[in-house]
């Protein structure tokens, strides 16, 4: 299983955007998010909202297979997915359905006990 660890920034003005799409992906969209996550077998998943002085970005960390999930939120023509992306576009300008041709990051270290 591989990990995923990723930022992505949020456009200006954006943070209580990004803060409602974790809740409403979480909260009433959670079967739907849950569902889109076994299609690639991501076991867990976490965002976080970190401040820098180059701006604001949300760190996605999840366990999984990683392309496959890509593939899938990317392509996938369901009313979650569709939703999905056009938040991604809303809060970073990442369009997930036309990733860029560079490499994933690259895991450093995945330490466990």
């Amino acid at each position: 299983m591989a990990v995923f660890n990723g930022m992505f920034p949020v456009l200006p003005g954006k943070d209580d955007a990004a803060r409602k799409f974790a809740e409403q992906t979480v909260g009433p969209l959670l079967k739907e998010f849950t569902d889109q996550q076994a299609n690639a077998d991501i076991t867990r998943e976490t965002w976080t909202i970190q401040q820098t002085p180059a701006g604001t970005f949300i760190l996605v960390w999840f366990e999984g297979n990683v392309e496959e999930a890509f593939a899938n939120i990317g392509s996938d023509q369901g009313e979650f997915a569709t939703w999905f992306r056009a938040q991604v576009i809303d809060v970073t300008g990442v369009d997930l359905a036309a990733p860029d041709d560079g490499p994933l990051p690259e895991v450093l270290l995945d330490w466990r006990r």
